[in-house]
């Protein structure tokens, strides 16, 4: 795999996976099996990570508002993301999985990595969110701050620092409650291919759409 060079690369990369259902619906098959068809792809996202050097990316497993649906589907989700940290496992990369652990519905095997923990040599920092809601993630600051003016300090994913590139597939164009405070200011590029269809130019389109914007941050 040749990598292209960049002239500027984002310090942090967020990627919302969409699209596993429809996938499997096209190739007739079940819903659920698309997601065990998204695992790969997030393992070639880290390996070009490391080859672009690219510090940082946060990968979106599953939402709360995910576990709404058919139960054949939550855990077929959940044991996506269990596999998905197993091979991660067996990179270098340092993992931080955030997410209501309090819930049945964050998968049990995953509670090791609410710490972040180090595999290898590290070389990539990489946030899995597995079981986060948008409010859970805000009102846990509120709950955990005696001056409500710093909540931001507190909120459960406050390890995780502002996204640069939020990359998004499947051809949606929304957030779906990503990580509100790191995303402010998130440039988004959205890929109308479906997830289990992931291409590596599918990063290299995204990346070289990020060199041509304008960096404000409001300013």
């Amino acid at each position: 795999m040749e990598v292209p060079k960049f002239k500027r690369l984002p310090r942090h990369i967020a990627v919302i996976p969409d699209g596993n259902r429809r996938w499997a619906q096209d190739k007739g098959l079940e819903k659920y099996e698309g997601y065990k068809h998204g695992i790969e792809p997030g393992v070639d996202v880290y390996d070009l990570c490391v080859s672009l050097g690219i510090e940082e990316f946060t990968f979106f497993g599953f939402t709360q508002d995910n576990t709404k649906r058919p139960k054949v589907q939550v855990e077929a989700f959940s044991k996506a993301c269990i596999d998905a940290v197993e091979k991660l496992s067996k990179k270098d990369a340092e993992l931080l999985v955030v997410g209501d652990s309090d819930s049945n519905m964050f998968p049990k095997e995953l509670l090791p990595y609410t710490q972040r923990t180090k595999f290898g040599n590290g070389k990539v920092k990489v946030n899995f969110l597995v079981n986060y809601g948008w409010y859970w993630d805000l009102n846990y600051g509120y709950k955990n701050s005696t001056d409500k003016d710093n909540f931001l300090e507190n909120i459960a994913s406050h390890e995780i620092p502002r996204i640069d590139l939020v990359i998004r597939w499947g051809g949606r164009r929304r957030l779906s409650g990503i990580l509100p405070v790191q995303s402010v200011y998130s440039d988004i590029y959205v890929i109308d291919d479906m997830w289990p269809d992931f291409k590596h130019e599918h990063i290299f389109e995204a990346l070289e759409w990020y060199q041509n914007q304008d960096i404000t941050l409001g300013g």
